[in-house]
């Protein structure tokens, strides 16, 4: 198989994995849903391929750092403070950034790892919470 499509196989992995917990952020209607979580894991895994073909013989760990600390101001913005000490959007944040994990892993190649971190995350979305 071509490079390239092997590739671009890799994306559209990352797209359908960030599009099932989208999926499921959406259902649960939260702000960020299936385009927003597809985007970040497709965007994480061009990064990363983009690294592995474009730029032959850069460290591919500063790729990683880069879009771990450029998805943080993504999780940041999703965090929102109302009055006396209430914080909503915490797991919309963290969900955020594991979908870019799961985007990197896809971009690397990692066919069993993306899936099963996508299967970890919802396991854990899907975890009902109870308050106190």
């Amino acid at each position: 198989m071509p490079i390239e499509l092997e590739m671009v196989l890799r994306l559209l992995l990352a797209a359908a994995l960030g599009s099932i917990i989208g999926f499921q952020r959406e259902k649960a209607d939260k702000p960020a849903g299936i385009r927003t979580h597809s985007l970040i894991c497709v965007g994480a895994a061009t990064f990363t391929v983009a690294s592995a073909l474009g730029f032959v013989g850069a460290d591919p760990t500063r790729i990683a750092a880069g879009i771990v600390a450029g998805i943080g101001f993504l999780g940041a913005g999703a965090i929102v403070r109302s009055g006396e000490g209430i914080v909503a959007g915490l797991t919309t944040a963290a969900t955020i950034w594991a979908v870019a994990g799961i985007g990197l892993a896809a971009g690397a190649g990692m066919y069993v790892i993306a899936p099963a971190a996508t299967a970890i995350v919802l396991i854990i979305l899907l975890i009902p919470h109870t308050i106190g």
